[in-house]
């Protein structure tokens, strides 16, 4: 074997040792469970300081998530499919290459890696999940370079139809074109993205992934000759017309990945460069088993936000208006009040564009305005078919929020949304739009304003001192944050080294009182409206977040990010 011997330290750890290794071994083997999870459980540490005794008493170096990520692969000597499929990454190193590992019980990966290597390299452990993160990083960008040498790109050959995207099939694509496509895909569903966005600039194509609200960028190609073959892989993939390259294009496709379906939407733009692409990620078949179990507490909501929607949700006709910027989780919040109110005894119709979630015995429209089915038409079809509540998925347009108020006032709930900074907006937008304003005040029920934060990570979240410029932007004292709990993400395999995981919601909800109503009716000052709306509990959706920040779950800079 040509790994060099390590120097081991003279005194090891006392919570990870041989004995206890040995008690993992006996409990895997009856529970069928890995070794390494049993011992990490019975060790009972922090995954951290778990990989430090635990690399002790292997005698190896220990390497954290920040030397991972600092550190340059060598992918040259082993490549980036070998190394994912073995859990293991061979690094640069000033004294040779490293081989990081995530088992130290793998003798098979440390023999294969010395008969593929050809040359001699030390060894170090990293925690499983840090590993798994950093190699999730890599994939898209590293193991899509790999097939990309200059001519290869030239010849690329475009596939008609993707049916499958697996490592293996990545792995095995002959056109770097498609490999780079398919990989991009992969990791983008890996990592739970939002949306892939292709941009075009000068010399390159830059590829990002929208992960909780916020663009992170995976991977860069170079060369506008590669960066036109890609966009031109999206178009054959979508069904549009490789050809024009000077206007906008929509299309769809769907790819298939460990069995379930996946839908993209597709958005190609000119620019001065060439042309940009954004693909929507919908994974039907994980939305409509979510939907299945979508509550209004699955959201994060507080405690109060959710009892005033849920009282609006029930009442038996009117409209309830959710407001916010796009990816607010607008949709997702209606979705879950008509989730909690559909007990079969009503008729529930709903229009968007698209149909995300499936909802049972709920029947749901999608917008085709290329059929010349629009909002406007599909509403006025809706209330001849005897609904009880509608869902309309957006107010885009005077004619669809004429007929949306005419809804509501002629016996039936509407819930929709309306793009609009809070509350008090929302009022000018539908005046804006020519809506009568006695008929909006008869007519609407109350207003729901949210925003999405990013959480801590929970796995390296740590206790800071806030910064004092920080809370002089949010408006804050000194003295009005003692024994507040301020946390911020260190960054870890779990996050992929951002600190931040997963999202929660915010809002401010209005409900209409009379002296609203005739506010609204009247045209009233908006600031007239705000201090009637304070006089009744109304609380701005940036108090709930700057609850989170207090508790320790997100930070002031994510405060400031979203809320205002």
């Amino acid at each position: 074997m040509n790994a060099r011997a390590p120097s081991c330290p003279a005194a090891l750890a006392p919570a990870v040792t041989p004995e206890l290794l040995h008690s993992a071994g006996a409990a895997a083997q009856s529970q069928g469970r890995p070794q390494l999870a049993v011992l990490e459980e019975l060790a009972g540490l922090a995954p951290e300081e778990f990989t430090r005794q635990l690399a002790a008493l292997f005698c190896y170096p220990a390497w954290p998530m920040a030397a991972l990520q600092a550190g340059t692969p060598a992918y040259r000597l082993l490549s980036y499919t070998d190394c994912a499929q073995r859990e293991c990454v061979l690094m640069e190193g000033a004294a040779g290459p490293v081989l990081v590992i995530a088992n130290p019980l793998a003798d098979d990966v440390l023999q294969w890696a010395a008969y593929t290597v050809g040359a001699a390299f030390s060894v170090a452990l990293a925690h499983p999940d840090d590993l798994a993160a950093y190699l999730a990083q890599q994939e898209s960008v590293q193991q899509a370079m790999a097939g990309m040498s200059g001519e290869a790109a030239q010849d690329a050959t475009l596939d008609q139809t993707i049916e499958d995207i697996s490592l293996i099939r990545i792995s095995e694509d002959s056109s770097p074109v498609v490999k780079l496509v398919n990989s991009t895909i992969y990791d983008a569903l890996k990592v739970q993205a939002s949306d892939i966005h292709l941009e075009c600039d000068v010399a390159s194509l830059v590829i990002k992934y929208r992960i909780d609200g916020v663009l992170v960028q995976a991977g860069q190609v170079q060369g506008l000759q590669m960066a036109e073959q890609i966009i031109s892989r999206i178009k054959v993939l979508a069904d549009l017309d490789i050809a024009e390259r000077r206007v906008p294009q929509d299309g769809r496709f769907k790819v298939r990945v460990k069995g379930s379906e996946i839908d993209f939407r597709v958005s190609i733009m000119p620019n001065i460069f060439g042309e940009d692409a954004v693909l929507r990620l919908l994974d039907r078949r994980a939305l409509t088993a979510a939907a299945a179990a979508l509550r209004l507490e699955s959201l994060g909501l507080n405690s109060d936000a959710i009892v005033q929607i849920r009282r609006l949700a029930a009442k038996p006709h009117g409209m309830l208006l959710v407001t916010g910027p796009t990816g607010s989780g607008k949709t997702t919040t209606l979705y879950a009040a008509i989730t909690e109110i559909n007990t079969g005894r009503d008729k529930i119709v709903t229009i968007e564009d698209p149909v995300e979630y499936r909802l049972p015995r709920v029947l749901q429209i999608p917008v085709n305005e290329k059929k010349g089915l629009t909002f406007a038409r599909g509403l006025r079809s809706i209330l001849r078919h005897d609904p009880d509540k509608i869902l309309i998925g957006e107010i885009r347009d005077d004619e669809t929020a004429q007929i949306a108020v005419q809804a509501s006032l002629t016996g039936h709930l509407v819930f929709t949304t309306v793009h609009a900074n809070n509350v008090f907006d929302v009022v000018g937008r539908f005046l804006h739009m020519g809506v009568d304003p006695y008929s909006f005040a008869a007519a609407l029920n109350g207003i729901v304003a949210q925003r999405l934060l990013r959480l801590n990570c929970t796995h390296c979240a740590v206790e800071v001192q806030a910064d004092p410029q920080d809370l002089r932007d949010s408006g804050l004292t000194e003295q009005a944050v003692q024994g507040w709990r301020f946390k911020a993400g260190a960054g870890c395999g779990h996050c992929r080294g951002t600190g931040y995981k997963g999202r929660k919601a915010v809002a401010e909800v209005l409900i209409l009182n009379d002296a609203m109503r005739e506010m609204i009716c009247t045209r009233a000052p908006v600031s007239r409206m705000k201090e009637e709306a304070a006089q009744n509990g109304f609380r701005l959706a940036r108090e709930a977040a700057l609850e989170l920040v207090r508790l320790g779950e997100t930070t002031l800079t994510e405060l400031n990010r979203v809320t205002y």
